[in-house]
Order: C-alpha cells, then sequence, then structure tokens
C-alpha cells in the first residue's frame, strides 16, 4: 500500500468472520465429516415465498421501487414499526421517530456518528458484539468495556463507576450477541435511570427480539413519555424475514436524533434499498404467524443446546438464547488456536471467545460463540458427538 492509511483503521481488528472463513483455506473434510458452520449468525434459508413474490412484483411493476426514496425510509413503513412496536412495547412512538437503515450495523454507526467522536467514550458490555466495537475503533472513540462476568448480564453499579465526562453512551444487545442471555426488564429500567443521570444515551440493539424466549414486552421503556430524551432502540429485519442480503434496519429515537442520522445516511448510502423496505413492510403486514412458527424452531434448537451442553464433560455453557450458545471450553489452550483446530480435526468453524472480548482478555481465551440457528435438530446432535470426541 503506497498511499497513506488512517492509523485508526490500521489499528482496527479485520472482521472476525472473514478472517474465520479464512482458516477454511486449503482444509478438505472427509465425507463421513461434512463441515458445521455455526460461525455466522444468519439465516441461509431464503424468505417465504410470499415474501419472495413481493419482492418480484414490486421489482417488475413498480417503477418507484427502482429509485432514490426518503433519506429515513420510506413512510409506510416507518407508520407500520410506529404502530406495531407503540401496541406491542405499551408506549407511544410516532412515524417520525423512525428511520430505516441499511442494516442495524448501519443503524448503529449512523446514531454512533451522532454520538461520540474522537477522544469520547462509550460503554460496551463484554463479551461485545464485534462490529460495534470495530466502529468505535476508526471512529477513534474509546470503548470502555464493562465485564459481565459469569452471568452475562451487565450491572449498572459497575457501569456507573465507568462513565466519566468523556462518556456518551452505553450500549446493550438484548438478546446478547455473542452470549445469547436475555437481559431482565429491570436491568434495562436500571440502565435508563443511569444515562438519564448522566445526561447520555442509552442504546439498546434488539435485533434478535423475534427469538426471545418470553412472553409480552421485554422492557418498558418505551411506556415511559420521556423516552426519546435518552432511550435509542436498534433493530434487523436480517433474521425474521431472512433478508439479510436486503439489508433493512431501523432506528428509534427522538426527531431532532433523527435530523441528525440523515445527515449520516445521505452521505453514506442516500436512501435504503427500496426493495429491502417493501419486503419489510410485507413481512411486517404478513407473517406474524410465519415468525412465530420460526420462533418456535430457534427455542427448540435452544433447548437441545442447553441439554447438549449439560451432558457434555468439562465444558460451561455460560448463556443461550437467540442464536447463541456462549461457553467455556476445558482444553489448556487458548480460545483462538483451539477453533483454528476444531476446523481441522473435527470439521467445525466455530468464532473464538477472543473475537469479543478486549485484547489479552484471560475469560476470551475460554469462551467459544457458537450460532446454532442454521444447523437442525440431527446438526446439533452431530455437534455434540465431536466435542464429545475431540482432544486437541
Amino acid at each position: 500500500m503506497t498511499h497513506p492509511l488512517n492509523p485508526a483503521f490500521a489499528l482496527t481488528d479485520p472482521p472476525p468472520v472473514m478472517e474465520a472463513r479464512r482458516w477454511l483455506t486449503g482444509v478438505t473434510h472427509p465425507a463421513n465429516r461434512p463441515l458445521i458452520n455455526v460461525s455466522q449468525a444468519a439465516p441461509v434459508d431464503s424468505p417465504p415465498l410470499g415474501l419472495r413474490q413481493a419482492l418480484a412484483d414490486a421489482a417488475l411493476n413498480n417503477p418507484d421501487a427502482h429509485l432514490y426514496g426518503p433519506v429515513l425510509g420510506l413512510p409506510a413503513l416507518r407508520e407500520e414499526i410506529a404502530s406495531q412496536w407503540s401496541a406491542a412495547y405499551h408506549g407511544t412512538i410516532k412515524p417520525t421517530q423512525v428511520a430505516i437503515t441499511q442494516g442495524c450495523n448501519q443503524a448503529f454507526t449512523a446514531i454512533m456518528a451522532t454520538l461520540a467522536g474522537p477522544g469520547d467514550e462509550v460503554i460496551l458490555p463484554t463479551p461485545w458484539y464485534f462490529n460495534h466495537k470495530m466502529w468505535l475503533d476508526m471512529a477513534s472513540v474509546k470503548t470502555v468495556p464493562l465485564d459481565t462476568g459469569p452471568t452475562l448480564i451487565p450491572s449498572v453499579d459497575a457501569a456507573a463507576a465507568l462513565i466519566t465526562d468523556r462518556t456518551r453512551a452505553i450500549v446493550l444487545v438484548t438478546p446478547n450477541n455473542p452470549g445469547g442471555v436475555e437481559y431482565p426488564a429491570q436491568t434495562l429500567t436500571a440502565f435508563r435511570d443511569l444515562a438519564r443521570a448522566k445526561g447520555i444515551a442509552l442504546i439498546v440493539d434488539e435485533t434478535y427480539r423475534d427469538f426471545d424466549s418470553r412472553t409480552g414486552a421485554p422492557h418498558d421503556l418505551f411506556a415511559d413519555p420521556d423516552w426519546p430524551d435518552t432511550f435509542i432502540h436498534l433493530y434487523s429485519f436480517s433474521k425474521a424475514y431472512r433478508l439479510t442480503g436486503h439489508r433493512v434496519g431501523a432506528v428509534v429515537a427522538s426527531e431532532g436524533r433523527l435530523a441528525e442520522v440523515e445527515k449520516f445516511l445521505d452521505t453514506v448510502a442516500i436512501c435504503p434499498s427500496q426493495l429491502g423496505q417493501i419486503g419489510a413492510l410485507w413481512g411486517m403486514r404478513n407473517l406474524s404467524q410465519w415468525v412465530a412458527g420460526e420462533r418456535d424452531e430457534i427455542l427448540a434448537r435452544r433447548k437441545a443446546m442447553v441439554g447438549g451442553f449439560a451432558a457434555l464433560p468439562g465444558w460451561k455453557l455460560l448463556g443461550c438464547g437467540a442464536y447463541f450458545a456462549y461457553v467455556e471450553h476445558p482444553f489448556d489452550m487458548a480460545s483462538d488456536a483451539l477453533c483454528k483446530q476444531l476446523v481441522t480435526d473435527a470439521s467445525m468453524l466455530m468464532l473464538p471467545g477472543t473475537m469479543f472480548q478486549p485484547p489479552g482478555s484471560a475469560a476470551g481465551k475460554r469462551q467459544i460463540r457458537i450460532a446454532f440457528a442454521n444447523v437442525d435438530a440431527a446438526g446439533i446432535a452431530e455437534m455434540f458427538r465431536r466435542l464429545a470426541a475431540f482432544r486437541p
């Protein structure tokens, strides 16, 4: 590379999923031991037929689907989100408090770009979602780790001790990626109260809300009439409707915050994908029962993961939910080296905890994330058979 490189980018780790995929290069798996890939939390099957037909119809017959749209998203989709989530969370959300983005990762970057700049600080519970950490690194924002300990549930008192005059936000992901745990409603309320008292933002990423094992609203943050002064909500349509390639996410925040977000989005993507938004809107209006079935299947796989680790000597299940099991391994080696050996010796691709923890973290060297959304009951049983037989 002959041209100057932004130092912040040079110091940012490479994308972990892409790095893990490179471990597969040159590896041949025996015919009777095909690869089990539990590295990435993304559906691999196509959306249901009705949604694909809606996309095809829009592509063929809706000229507007091929043009620039509003920077903050299609009004009909913003209205549908506001209506459905007001009902689901027992609160009041206006369409003007909703913006559509090119996936939830862009929702995070857009919001964070309006909140924090070089030298500012943002608190991320560990283990963290690595793309959140990568954006903060590239933006020269200091990531302040909040250790969640053996429960993987962040402590509001521990967070309070980390806040300085440079702190701009606390970020929570629930159900959690990578930990799988579902944060109690009272935990979110306590973090909201802390953020409000300190004059900082509370960002809650609920990408996996459709697979929460609990019934009813998982929190009451939107029931607070003053929610826009502190609370920012992020969501992805990728998981519920299998729209990963169409890149559709959402931000719910104050109108003033979204006016700043609009500046970011206009310079990055101009507008979200029109076809993706059309698909998301069709899904919201037509697929509630189908999504309920998808949730049941994920919960069944979660149950199989819990049972499997309970019967696997030496391994410890730290958290399990949404698409993820987060575990401690029993071996005397770091998880990154172990995961590479699992590829060659057991034909399994998992992500090591070193990708979700600060550099040098002792906990990260003991931990592994397993994304089980794309392995059925037979695949899960085979995974446990291989783990039981594995000897590094």
